[in-house]
């Protein structure tokens, strides 16, 4: 039997924080919470889930691994996490048709376009 998705560990320099930020973005909660580590999922049960840990050091080069997110509306969902505290990064992705913001720590992700039927 091959292995399961778990989750994506996230290295964090407030793990806490920033799982709050991704959890209000991604509409999760908080299913595990200690000192150092806090877990969200979209539901108790639901894997997989992204662990915020500890990381001495604070990001420095771009990310190896991202998340991409399909919003409805990709406009408004820009503007939402702009509002939250994400801001627009060059990574350089030239002229695309999606957006690559930074989480409160500096972390890539990318909002696409809504998908088309």
């Amino acid at each position: 039997m091959p292995s399961r998705w778990e989750q994506v560990v996230v290295d964090a320099e407030d793990p806490a924080r920033l799982a709050r930020w991704w959890a209000e973005a991604l509409g999760y909660r908080i299913v595990h919470e200690e000192p150092d580590e806090v877990e969200i999922r979209r539901t108790p049960d639901e894997l997989p889930g992204l662990l915020f840990l500890t990381a001495p050091d604070a990001k420095t080069v771009k990310n190896r691994l991202h998340l991409d997110l399909r919003p409805d509306d990709q406009e408004a969902e820009v503007e939402r996490l702009v509002d939250m505290g994400a801001r627009p990064v060059d990574i350089g992705q030239g002229d695309v048709g999606w957006v690559v913001l930074a989480d409160p720590e500096g972390n890539e992700f990318c909002v696409l376009r809504a998908r088309t039927p």
